[in-house]
């Protein structure tokens, strides 16, 4: 698909077989015209098995994103990759204004009340912002207190407390 090579090749590729591993899933996903980009979108169409064993129902999920520039689909991005979660029966953890971030007008910055979010400029070689980075540890920590929460009372009541 003329994707760059991999940046990270010591980190190994998720399939669908790798999911139900988690107890919660962050989708980092590149947009292509306002949409996930090809890629993400076969590992999405790669779960059938997933979905016909219920293997996903439950489990936890997020996204982040990445876009060439302002307004180029961060949150229709968001809102194409829902039917996935959705069909899953998966619970989506959106961020909110949860971080204060999200408000800073003082400078050009990618996410939303959806997910993080980087702007990587039109030739993909701008480097993701300090207040970008800040956002995404923001999501990490707030997605996993969420996780962590509803693991902690799921356990509870099945003990019958």
């Amino acid at each position: 698909m003329h994707a760059a090579p991999h940046p990270f090749p010591d980190i190994p590729t998720i399939t669908a077989e790798d999911l139900p591993k988690f107890d919660g899933l962050l989708f980092g996903i590149p947009t292509r015209f306002g949409t996930p980009v090809a890629q993400v979108k076969a590992l999405f169409d790669s779960t059938g098995g997933l979905w016909a064993t219920g293997g996903l129902v439950g489990k936890h999920a997020g996204l982040f994103f990445g876009t060439g520039t302002q307004g180029a689909g961060q949150e229709t991005t968001a809102l194409t990759a829902l039917p996935f979660l959705v069909h899953h029966g998966m619970v989506f953890v959106p961020i909110g204004y949860s971080s204060p971030l999200l408000q800073n007008m003082e400078e050009v910055h990618g996410g939303s009340p959806w997910g993080a979010g980087y702007l990587a400029g039109g030739d993909g070689m701008r480097a993701v912002s300090a207040l970008e980075k800040s956002v995404g540890e923001h999501q990490g920590k707030y997605f996993t207190n969420v996780v962590k929460t509803h693991l902690a009372g799921k356990a509870a009541l099945e003990n019958g407390k």
